[in-house]
């Protein structure tokens, strides 16, 4: 088994499991449909596949910096037809940094992290208006460890404003200047209790009729890793897009013939394809 660890980090992030019509909520932590959406699109697959592949997945998710729930009145008009969409709350989570796993078979996983470095569609965090802030890779992001040991000792990615204002906490109340304990959510074997199930594991995400089934989750707490030095590197979530190849539209143009040489079609010589002289030209 290997598995593959994505930092998802944002200003704005959306992970809804039970979201309807005018009110959008999101879960404190990706959603298992999230976060395989994400390596679906990666892939580039279409919406109608089959994702039995994806969805036998184990997954699991941890919370190394939590982040803010926002809200967001919404309101949307077609520009084109003038036709009012209805008043909606969309729930955020503002400013939070999470490590999620999956675990599979060494070939799948590998291609996943492959099509990660290199996407078919561009890659969001639960919504299309959430585009990352910082790379979905890092160093220990492929790994042949078991899942929740990845997750227990991949480095801290939490935010470096937020590691200082953690510090400026500690010193003024003698707390210690990193959390203790980050939270850590796993799927849970089919063999043991849950603490809470999510209908977050997707069947299908054909826009015609999405299905998801229900999966146990596991709650635990793990101590705080050791967090990478150094800020993190600028981020352009395009760039990694995989690009059309380059096209020249005179490409297959057929090259003029050489001077002095045979006339062609379209030439001097070939009068299909003269135009006429005016008659008012005519002497």
């Amino acid at each position: 088994m290997t598995v593959l660890l994505l930092r998802l980090a944002g200003p704005l992030q959306a992970w809804g499991s039970a979201s309807r019509f005018t009110r959008r909520t999101t879960e404190n932590a990706p959603t298992k449909s999230g976060v395989l959406g994400l390596l679906a699109s990666a892939e580039g697959r279409p919406r109608g596949s089959d994702l039995s592949d994806l969805a036998a997945l184990r997954f699991g998710v941890r919370i190394d910096q939590p982040g803010t729930r926002v809200k967001d009145f919404h309101k949307a008009e077609n520009g084109d037809t003038g036709r009012v969409m209805p008043l909606s709350d969309r729930y955020y989570l503002a400013d939070a940094v999470f490590v999620a796993g999956v675990e599979g078979e060494d070939e799948l996983v590998r291609r996943l992290h492959d099509a990660v470095g290199a996407p078919r569609f561009l890659p969001f965090l639960g919504r299309r208006s959430c585009p990352p802030s910082r790379p979905l890779l890092f160093d220990e992001s492929l790994t042949d460890r078991p899942l929740h040991e990845a997750l227990r000792e991949a480095p801290w990615q939490a935010s470096p404003w937020y590691v200082r204002q953690l510090g400026r906490t500690a010193s003024a109340t003698g707390a210690p200047p990193v959390p203790e304990e980050l939270d850590l959510l796993l799927d849970c074997p089919p063999d043991e209790t849950p603490d809470f199930s999510l209908r977050d594991t997707p069947v299908s995400f054909d826009p015609r009729h999405r299905q998801y089934a229900v999966r146990g989750v596991r709650a635990s707490h793990v101590s705080a890793p050791p967090r990478q030095d150094g800020a993190p590197p600028p981020h352009d979530p395009t760039s990694h897009l995989r690009r059309a190849t380059r096209h020249d539209p005179t490409s297959h143009l057929r090259p003029a013939p050489p001077h002095g040489g045979p006339e062609t079609a379209g030439s001097a010589g070939d009068t299909s394809l003269r135009t006429a002289r005016p008659a008012s030209d005519a002497s």
